[in-house]
């Protein structure tokens, strides 16, 4: 039983066809990345502090995570359904985690109101 070494497999014949994203995109998004990092640095070398520090570090974060997950990571060009399969269940976690702080500051109120003057 001969084995033929000439043949392509036939997964790196379905890579060689698949599409090429032009390098320039790569390059802006490097760039873009670069900018929102620098503006992130920005915010503690100009020594923003309290609620704004961290908005804008949080959003800062947000928008690069946006970007590697839908560039590099090539989220951008898969189909409606995967992206809602990836991106809704830590939407809904998101949800669920705030309605559990409310919850947990309403019973903090709720015990130091009325088991406190017991004393």
């Amino acid at each position: 039983m001969s084995h033929d070494t000439t043949s392509v497999p036939q997964a790196d014949t379905a890579h060689d066809s698949g599409q090429q994203h032009p390098i320039g995109l790569y390059l802006k998004v490097w760039g873009y990345l670069f900018v929102l990092s620098a503006m992130s640095y920005a915010v503690d070398y100009f020594e923003v502090h309290g609620i704004m520090r961290w908005l804008l570090i949080v959003t800062f974060m947000l928008l690069k995570a946006g970007l590697i997950v839908s560039i590099f990571m090539h989220m951008a060009w898969e189909r409606l359904s995967l992206v809602y399969a990836i991106l809704v269940p830590p939407l809904v976690l998101l949800v669920l985690v705030r309605i559990m702080v409310y919850e947990s500051d309403y019973i903090f109120w709720t015990r130091a109101i009325f088991m406190d003057g017991g004393g």
